[in-house]
């Protein structure tokens, strides 16, 4: 039996309103060690931002990461901390509008969009950004991203945490693949004071996933807590259900004092019901909680 099937078992044991005593009671028992466990919004899309938190709330989810995206409601900030304010779930994250579809949100000017940003997360009282290395067209932007994130770290107080992220194999293309980020899709190449862990990212870039987060090393403050099965695309899977080590790798960070924050960012298009999303984002949710210790 694999992990995901032994979570899946005690979830579906437990049932969804035992699955939330059970979290909820993880979550306001917090002590020194403990490691907040949140929900990208991302996981419930296509619904919107207002889903995730109300999920969130009823799962028994620490808080939620906005991925700031097409949805209006991730663009909203006042909508956002709204949310956060009548569910009290807290934002613990943003993910900055760094992908190929977010390059006009907020913004053309990819410099911008990390500043606003950095604002909305100090308005929601998030403690991390996290952004994607520069894409390899952005070179203005390229050649002063270190410099930048460093100063809006120093400035703000906001940890801003660079992804790692994997080649992809162009249109018509065959076995090779090719880099669309600038220097590379390791962010260690460059050297930042935080880094994101991606494990569904690792999985398609063929990444071994402990060695990156050792040479992460103490800069590693954010976990996205996904699988792959090492197809070159972002499948973003329930963790255990791939190739990745995601199990061994909460107990690392629980053994050794991480002082971060794990985020569940699955892909959860396929569920044909919200009882069925509601289902695999509260085994996400076990599954972390059980392999960190909690």
């Amino acid at each position: 039996m694999n992990h995901a099937e032994n979570v899946g078992d005690s979830a579906g044991r437990a049932g969804h309103h035992e699955a939330g005593r059970y979290a909820g009671s993880a979550a306001t028992g917090r002590g020194a060690g403990h490691i907040p466990v949140g929900l990208s919004t991302a996981s419930v899309w296509p619904s919107r931002a207002n889903t995730a938190f109300e999920l969130a709330a009823d799962i028994g989810y620490d808080g939620v990461e906005v991925m700031v995206w097409p949805d209006p409601i991730s663009q909203d900030v006042s909508a956002l901390k709204w949310l956060s304010q009548s569910t009290g779930v807290p934002v613990l994250s943003v993910h900055s509008p760094s992908l190929l579809i977010t390059q006009r949100i907020w913004s053309p000017d990819p410099e911008e969009r990390l500043r606003r940003t950095v604002d909305a997360a100090l308005e929601l009282g998030a403690r991390t950004v996290v952004v994607h290395p520069p894409f390899r067209w952005q070179r203005r932007y390229a050649d002063g991203f270190g410099e930048l994130v460093a100063e809006l770290e120093e400035s703000s107080g906001v940890e801003i945490a660079v992804e790692n992220m994997f080649k992809v194999r162009p249109p018509g293309g065959k076995e090779r693949r090719v880099s669309a980020f600038r220097p590379s899709v390791d962010p260690t190449d460059v050297g930042h004071a935080h880094y994101t862990l991606d494990l569904s990212h690792t999985a398609a870039a063929g990444m071994d996933a402990f060695a990156l987060a050792d040479r992460m090393g103490t800069g590693l403050t954010h976990l996205h807590l996904a699988d792959g099965t090492g197809q070159p695309k972002d499948e973003h899977l329930m963790p255990g259900r791939g190739s990745q080590p995601c199990a061994e790798m909460l107990e690392k960070l629980a053994a050794t004092g991480f002082d971060g924050q794990v985020v569940i960012e699955l892909n959860t298009r396929a569920a044909r019901s919200q009882a069925r999303r509601v289902s695999e984002l509260t085994e996400a949710l076990l599954f972390a909680r059980l392999y960190l210790g909690q």
